[in-house]
């Protein structure tokens, strides 16, 4: 059996569990079905609809075992690396931009800022990008800590602008930039680590195209 073929089963059983990189795994053993002809754990999932058994995504690290190279070699035609940059790197920055308005209004530096930047950097380049290759998850992890770093140099730019009674563009244009660094290292605490990591996870996680039935070819 093909990969695409044990599918039909997996999907209609109760023991099915979905990973959000491999796919639909077996419940049981928490690996992908290895049976070749029938499964002696099948139990039917009589909730699912007839119409909706062919529905189903299938994610970039489990293309061999569905698609053949010819078809994989039209996904990889389909990419769009360069606009998929673009759009991200716009994202992220707009994300860094938000994160530092929330910071500078609020007096508090919201952590879970960076996963939510890191998602939409990743989602971004998923949908405009179409990408299979590694590059894509490695931009959108790059592009994800870039923007975090962002959002804290534009917070840190917010808090001198009001101290100093400045605009944000008078601050941008007389700030001594030689400071920043020494004060982003000041600012720096061991929890943003953990945020920033989790942001490159999402920024890469994410940043891979997923394929639904429509996409399927013969």
């Amino acid at each position: 059996m093909t990969r695409r073929e044990q599918l039909l089963f997996c999907e209609k059983c109760t023991h099915r569990k979905m990973d959000m990189n491999q796919g639909i795994l077996c419940g049981l053993t928490n690996e992908k079905a290895t049976f070749t002809d029938s499964c002696s754990d099948f139990t039917e999932d009589i909730s699912i609809q007839t119409t909706n058994q062919e529905e189903r995504i299938i994610y970039h690290s489990d293309l061999k075992g569905n698609f053949s190279d010819k078809n994989i070699e039209k996904f990889k035609a389909e990419q769009n690396f360069s606009l998929g940059l673009i759009l991200s790197i716009l994202t992220g920055t707009l994300g860094a931009i938000l994160w530092a308005l929330i910071t500078v209004s609020t007096k508090f530096q919201i952590g879970y800022m960076a996963i939510a930047i890191g998602a939409a950097v990743g989602f971004t380049m998923r949908y405009i990008g179409k990408g299979i290759d590694q590059k894509f998850g490695i931009a959108g992890a790059i592009i994800a800590i870039f923007s975090c770093a962002l959002g804290n140099l534009l917070s840190i730019i917010g808090f001198i602008a009001e101290n100093e009674g400045l605009s944000y563009f008078q601050t941008l244009i007389y700030i001594d930039y030689s400071y920043i660094p020494r004060l982003m290292k000041e600012g720096f605490r061991v929890m943003d680590l953990l945020f920033y990591g989790f942001a490159a996870y999402e920024g890469y996680r994410f940043a891979f195209r997923v394929f639904k039935n429509e996409d399927f070819v013969n």
